[in-house]
């Protein structure tokens, strides 16, 4: 392991003795210091807040804005928490399973299943609990600095997902695993690149949306269920939600299949508003002003 990244994963570990509370209460700072900064991260979380939101006053929206940096800051810390205990000691902080049921049913099918986990609360933690249950695929794109794949893999330990490259012998790889009853896991939201995605509202406004996921869903038959780990409050630990996904995202029109898929992202979203990623760019460049600013 090349020195700096063994330095980071030091600083993971002795980071992740700290109560979650207090990497929360850390979090939460670090989200209040970039938005009184007037970062980037604060300006695209503004913008998509609008979107998401239309029609809040400025006392609101800023009201909202706050709030959710403060849980974007959080989601940074406690990583510490995460990756930085053992992954069966990090699922001691799961409190409540709401959908287990489903993911069994699912699993007892035979049909395969799709796991979509947006990027909303601790999903780190999401995959340590899913490979608790089952072996897992995941469908990603390597980091940008090699050397971070080696600590990824590290840090995971035991309960890591199989982790297929975001390509054409990756996609396959999935197909294979769907075909043989096994569990996939995809970032639903993830932006495509210019060309490989479909147009599909999402928060109201149109957005490229990815099409491999439906594609599987309609050739495969497997059972796809969304699924994130809730922040809870006080650094009291996480709810894992697991649920159906909406009518229609397997329909042999991929346009109706992605229109699904975001709404499918929107349910979970509305159970946790303040925990999704919302300085992600999902809309198109020529939006990111802000009547707020």
């Amino acid at each position: 392991m090349r020195p700096d990244i063994a330095l980071l994963y030091f600083l993971l570990r002795l980071l992740g003795k700290l109560p979650l509370r207090t990497l929360h209460a850390m979090g939460a700072g670090i989200g209040r210091f970039s938005l009184w900064c007037r970062s980037g991260t604060a300006h695209n979380t503004s913008v998509n807040l609008g979107i998401a939101r239309p029609g809040l006053d400025p006392a609101a929206h800023a009201a909202l804005l706050r709030e959710v940096m403060m849980d974007s800051g959080k989601s940074a810390t406690e990583i510490a928490k995460i990756w930085g205990n053992d992954a069966e000691r990090a699922l001691d902080l799961v409190r409540e399973v709401r959908g287990e049921a489903l993911f069994d049913a699912a699993l007892a099918s035979g049909k395969g299943v799709i796991i979509a986990a947006p990027h909303l609360g601790c999903w780190e933690l999401l995959n340590y609990w899913l490979c608790r249950k089952t072996p897992m695929a995941i469908l990603y794109r390597p980091p940008r600095i090699a050397a971070v794949e080696g600590l990824l893999r590290k840090v995971r330990g035991a309960l890591a997902p199989e982790q297929v490259r975001a390509e054409g012998a990756g996609v396959r790889t999935l197909y294979k695993r769907l075909a043989a009853g096994g569990t996939v896991g995809i970032l639903p939201d993830q932006k495509p690149r210019a060309g490989e995605g479909e147009v599909a509202p999402f928060f109201g406004r149109d957005a490229l949306t990815m099409v491999l996921l439906p594609r599987l869903a309609a050739r495969t038959g497997a059972t796809v269920l969304f699924a994130f780990a809730e922040r809870l409050p006080r650094g009291e630990g996480y709810r894992i939600h697991l649920l159906p996904a909406p009518e229609g995202l397997a329909d042999a029109d991929i346009a109706v299949g992605c229109r699904a898929l975001n709404r499918g992202v929107e349910n979970c979203v509305n159970l946790a508003f303040s925990q999704y990623q919302w300085h992600y760019k999902r809309y198109s460049a020529d939006i990111w002003t802000s009547p707020y600013d």
